[in-house]
C-alpha cells in the first residue's frame, strides 16, 4: 500500500459533505424514492394500513413514522414482487443462501450496478486498496453479494482482481504467493484459516506479499482483528453490507480504524430498540435499520438488519463526515439468551483473546438439561497447556470460566479442545451449536 493511499476518499464530493448539505440531498432522495416504491404492491398495502402518503414526508424526523420492512417481507413476495422496476430493467439478480426457507432476492438495474461498484470503491480506497494493488478475493462466487460486490469495486479504483473464489485452501496459498497479491477478501475467520495453513506448512504467514485485508461476513472481534495484524503482517479493515440492502458497500472503515463510515448520501441509517422499534438517540446501542434511497430495482424502507451497533456523528480525522458505525455485535436474532441473560458470540471471543494459552478458535454449544439452558464454551488451547498435568489444566480451566463469569454474567463451563480439533470454514466460521433448536 502507497503512503498516498494514506486518507484518500474517492468520493469527496459526497463523503465529505456537509451535514446540513447532506440532509438536503437525502431528504430529496427519500421523498423520490417513496413515490416510487408507492406502487409496489407490499408498500402500497403497508402506506395504506398506516395511513400514510409519501407528499406527506416533510422532514427526515418523518421517516420514524414509517412502517418497517423485514426480511419475511422479501419472503411473502418472493422472488420479484418487492421489485420497483419492471423486469425489463433488472440486468442481475442475487439472492441469500435462503437456509432457514426461500431465499431473498434482490435485483440490479444497470445503475445500480453502476452505483455499487462505486459504493465498494469509496470503502476500499478508505483501506488504502490503490489502482497499484493485486486484490485476492476467497469469497464464493454465486447469488452471494459479496464476491462480486468486492470485484466489481476493484476493478473501478483500477486494481488487478484475481477472482479465486472460496475454498481449496492449498491452492489458495499458492495464488497468494505466486501472484503476489497485496490486498485480500474474506471472512475475517477464514483469514485465520490461511494463516493456520501455512504455518502447518512450515512458512511464516507474513512473507506473502499481504499488505492490506478488507474483511466481512461476520461478526469479529477487535482482539481477533489483532490477531490478524500480527499472523499475516497486514492492516486489517472491516465492511458491512448485507444482500437486501445492495451487498457490501454499505459501509466501511478507513485507516484510522474508529467504526465504518456508512454511505448516507445512499443510505439513512437509524438505531432502534429491537423490543419495541422505538427510534434511540445518536450513541444508543440498537438494532440498526437502513433505508436504501437511490437504488432503482428493490429499494427498502426501513429495513430492520437485526444487527446490534451504535452510531457516531463527531467528526472523523479522515476528513469523511459520514456517520460511523460500530462493529456489530451479532444479530439480535442470533442473540443468546441463556438464563435470561443476553449473550453474543463477539463478547466470549473478546475475553478468549485476552487470555495467554488460547488459540484463536472456539465453539460454542448450548444445550438445556431439563428445564435448564447450559453454555459450554470449546476453546483450542496450545499443546503445552492441553498436555499439561491435570491440575494446571483445571487451574486454567478456572481461570477463564471466572474471567468468562464477569464479562457475560453467568457461569459457562469451558471445555479445552487439542489444536486444529475445530473444523475450519471456508467461509463464514459456525461459532454457535445451539442443540435447544433440535
Amino acid at each position: 500500500m502507497t503512503s498516498e493511499a494514506t486518507h484518500k476518499v474517492w468520493d469527496p464530493l459526497h463523503e465529505c459533505l456537509d451535514r446540513p448539505d447532506l440532509e438536503r440531498l437525502q431528504l430529496e432522495r427519500l421523498r423520490n424514492t417513496l413515490k416510487r416504491v408507492s406502487h409496489v404492491p407490499c408498500y402500497k398495502e403497508k402506506f395504506a394500513k398506516a395511513g400514510i402518503d409519501p407528499d406527506d414526508i416533510h422532514s427526515l424526523k418523518d421517516l420514524s413514522g414509517l412502517p418497517f420492512t423485514t426480511k419475511e417481507d422479501l419472503r411473502l413476495n418472493y422472488p420479484y414482487g418487492m421489485f420497483a422496476v419492471p423486469m425489463k430493467d433488472v440486468v442481475r439478480v442475487h439472492s441469500s443462501s435462503g437456509t432457514t426457507g426461500k431465499p431473498t432476492v434482490v435485483g440490479y438495474s444497470r445503475k445500480d450496478l453502476d452505483d455499487w461498484s462505486d459504493l465498494v470503491a469509496r470503502f476500499m480506497t478508505a483501506a488504502g486498496v490503490t489502482s497499484d494493488d493485486i486484490v485476492h478475493i476467497a469469497f464464493g462466487y454465486g447469488l452471494f453479494t459479496g464476491a462480486f460486490g468486492l470485484h466489481y469495486g476493484a476493478e473501478r479504483i483500477g486494481a488487478t482482481v484475481i477472482p479465486m473464489s472460496g475454498g481449496n485452501t492449498e491452492r489458495q496459498i499458492m495464488i497468494l504467493k505466486d501472484y503476489g497479491a497485496t490486498a485480500l477478501v474474506c471472512t475475517p475467520s477464514y483469514a485465520l484459516t490461511l494463516a493456520d495453513r501455512i504455518e502447518k506448512m512450515g512458512e511464516n504467514p507474513r512473507s506473502l506479499s499481504l499488505k492490506v485485508g478488507l474483511f466481512g461476513g461476520e461478526p469479529w472481534s477487535e482482539e481477533l482483528r489483532r490477531e490478524i495484524e500480527e499472523r499475516l503482517g497486514i492492516i486489517a479493515t472491516d465492511n458491512y453490507g448485507l444482500s437486501e440492502i445492495v451487498g457490501p458497500g454499505v459501509a466501511g472503515e478507513c485507516l484510522c480504524k474508529k467504526g465504518m463510515h456508512i454511505f448516507e448520501d445512499h443510505f439513512l441509517p437509524e438505531i432502534i430498540d429491537p423490543e419495541t422499534g422505538q427510534v434511540l438517540p445518536p450513541g444508543e446501542k440498537g438494532e440498526l435499520v437502513l433505508t436504501n434511497i437511490v437504488q432503482e430495482a428493490i429499494p427498502l424502507i426501513r429495513y430492520r438488519t437485526r444487527d446490534i451497533t451504535r452510531l457516531h456523528y463527531d467528526t472523523c480525522e479522515c476528513g469523511r463526515t459520514l456517520v460511523r458505525m460500530e462493529k456489530t455485535m451479532g444479530r439480535s436474532d442470533d442473540m443468546l439468551i441463556i438464563k435470561g441473560v443476553n449473550v453474543f458470540p463477539t463478547q466470549i471471543e473478546e475475553v478468549l483473546f485476552q487470555v495467554e494459552g488460547c488459540e484463536p478458535h472456539y465453539q460454542l454449544v448450548v444445550d438445556r438439561e431439563g428445564t435448564v439452558d447450559t453454555l459450554e464454551v470449546q476453546v483450542e488451547v496450545n499443546e503445552n497447556i492441553f498436555f499439561d498435568e491435570m491440575k494446571k489444566q483445571r487451574s486454567f480451566v478456572d481461570m477463564v470460566e471466572k474471567k468468562l463469569a464477569v464479562s457475560i454474567g453467568l457461569h459457562a463451563k469451558v471445555k479445552l479442545v487439542e489444536p486444529s480439533a475445530i473444523i475450519r470454514a471456508e467461509g463464514k466460521a459456525q461459532r454457535v451449536i445451539d442443540n435447544r433448536k433440535k
